[in-house]
């Protein structure tokens, strides 16, 4: 009987996610675009929430999502805190269409889905098919499940547990708050709650209390997506766990008159058991954020009290880029353009700054911060060349004309700057997955030329700027001492190599590395001549 159920749980789980994965692949992957153009306010917020959770098939991986752009810079703690509303009324829609009873049709469904992912190529229907497949491996999974379960309507002490969660509510939250806690899919444990009362093992009294404590238990993706991230971002965790618990909390109060309500709604639409969970689960989501709507600002100003402290993101969006300033005053705007490219470069230090943080500590968790920083960055870029190619539009001076050239050179030296500091990070990966050790000897010419490569990346941006001429000279200087550095530790490299200090794959790595850091130290270059020419 376990084995059955944990059976058709991992199927059911792994059908969600296969599911949404096809559906999110199916839409494009601009989810993120979604959240950031319009959660221009709350209930903008809950819409997107709704439909970015329908899309994905997981409230909590539009929860994680959210906690991802707050703690980027790309949403407030405000906005957020309508996307998470809205993510719990989109997780709604899997109870609704596992009420839905097409279990009968379940395997021709995922036969014409696996048709479509083997002997097509085209990946629209690829990914038609996955979406097919994942539904049917929804229901099967459900069947397995319930078919594990039905032993248990004659074992005496789930009998028991089933009668006292109807005598004590609470003890329903808890379960069904453990129960998603350990699964972390409030879909899945919503789905069995659906299929025990649809087998008469639960009453509707025992069940309902389960259902809250499932919204509970959802909170916890959240709340590891948060764990290490920034401030704000643990915010927005913070709030899906207290809007959640006082969802529960005003519910429970209202519990005999819910209990009336859903029997009522299941007479009146004739609805079936499992239908009956679906709409009571959609009632208490929807019910739940129409009170809590108009909190918004208490809640934010309540995790804002409960977790303390200044909050440092990465900017995503343009800070100078003003787009009136283009006609109105074309020589401003080109000055408020070179201040975004130097904020750019400024990202392309921290990057360097942190991936020698992680060349020394092998602190994995730094690499989702340059990940985020090389994000921002390349927005940056594309949003700078926008504003740039509109200037181009208007009369600029000869002067003017050089600098807004110029501008376009430092981007595009940026950005590379970027790429390569993503290189580094894949080769530092890859040395960590496999295990690949450096000797002390390569590891400390290594730092030393990441150091010098990064004080050359610095005064260039300073340079830049400044407009510092001979600051820019050094640069030029500085960028010949790193050629000479590459072409000295190759040297020493090989030597190792022969004599056998260092293994083949530590060779390629510490080579590969050597040549991103010489192809940064010639951007750094690059930006020093715009400077000086």
């Amino acid at each position: 009987m376990i084995f059955q159920f944990l059976g058709g749980l991992g199927l059911f789980l792994f059908a969600i996610k296969f599911m949404g994965d096809g559906l999110q692949k199916a839409a494009g992957d601009r989810l993120r675009d979604i959240l950031d153009k319009f959660t221009t306010n709350p209930l903008m917020g809950v819409l997107v929430g709704i439909v970015v959770t329908v899309l994905i098939q997981s409230s909590s991986g539009t929860t994680v999502i959210t906690v991802g752009l707050v703690s980027a810079g790309l949403m407030k703690l405000r906005q957020a805190i309508g996307v998470i509303m809205g993510a719990n009324i989109g997780t709604t829609i899997t109870a609704f269409i596992i009420g839905i009873d097409v279990g009968a049709y379940a395997y021709p469904i995922m036969a014409v889905g696996a048709i479509c992912l083997f002997f097509f190529k085209k990946s629209m229907i690829q990914n038609i098919g996955q979406i097919l497949f994942g539904f049917a491996g929804l229901f099967i999974g459900l069947e397995l499940m319930s078919g594990g379960m039905e032993p248990l309507r004659d074992w005496q002490p789930f009998l028991d547990l089933t009668v006292q969660m109807s005598e004590v509510p609470i003890l329903g939250v808890l379960v069904g708050t453990i129960f998603t806690l350990v699964v972390q899919s409030s879909s899945a444990t919503v789905g069995i709650l659906q299929g025990l009362y649809a087998e008469d093992l639960i009453s509707l009294q025992g069940a309902l209390p389960v259902l809250f404590g499932d919204n509970i238990g959802t909170t916890i993706t959240a709340i590891l997506a948060a764990l290490g991230a920034s401030t704000a971002a643990k915010r927005a965790a913070a709030t899906h766990v207290l809007f959640n618990v006082f969802g529960t909390v005003i519910f429970m109060l209202i519990l005999g008159l819910f209990t009336n309500y859903v029997e009522w709604i299941a007479s009146v639409l004739n609805l079936e058991p499992k239908m009956q969970i679906a709409f009571a689960h959609g009632t208490f989501n929807v019910v739940n954020t129409i009170i809590q709507l108009p909190l918004i600002g208490v809640w934010a100003y309540i995790v804002t009290k409960l977790i303390p402290g200044e909050d440092s993101v990465i900017e995503y969006k343009p800070k100078y880029l003003d787009r009136n300033l283009i006609v109105k005053s074309p020589s401003v705007a080109l000055g408020q353009a070179k201040m975004e490219v130097v904020r750019m470069g400024e990202y392309s230090i921290q990057g360097l700054e942190e991936t020698l943080t992680i060349l020394k500590t092998s602190d994995a968790k730094l690499i989702g911060t340059v990940g985020q920083l090389e994000e921002a960055i390349n927005n940056l870029d594309r949003k700078s060349t926008e504003y740039l190619v509109e200037l181009s539009k208007q009369s600029l001076s000869s002067h003017d004309s050089q600098v807004h050239h110029a501008l376009f050179e430092n981007i595009r030296d940026i950005e590379r700057i970027g790429d390569h500091v993503e290189n580094i990070i894949e080769l530092l990966q890859y040395k960590d997955s496999n295990r690949v050790r450096l000797s002390d000897e390569a590891f400390k010419e290594l730092e030393d030329m990441f150091v010098y490569t990064l004080e050359t990346v610095k005064m260039a941006i300073e340079a830049l700027d400044n407009r510092d001429t001979t600051l820019a000279s050094q640069v030029l200087a500085k960028e010949n001492e790193i050629d000479n550095m590459e072409r000295r530790l190759r040297k020493l490299h090989i030597k190792r190599l022969n004599e056998g200090t260092c293994s083949g794959s530590a060779g390629i790595v510490f080579a590969d590395i050597v040549s991103n850091l010489e192809r940064i130290g010639d951007h750094a270059s690059n930006i020093a001549e715009t400077v000086i020419s």
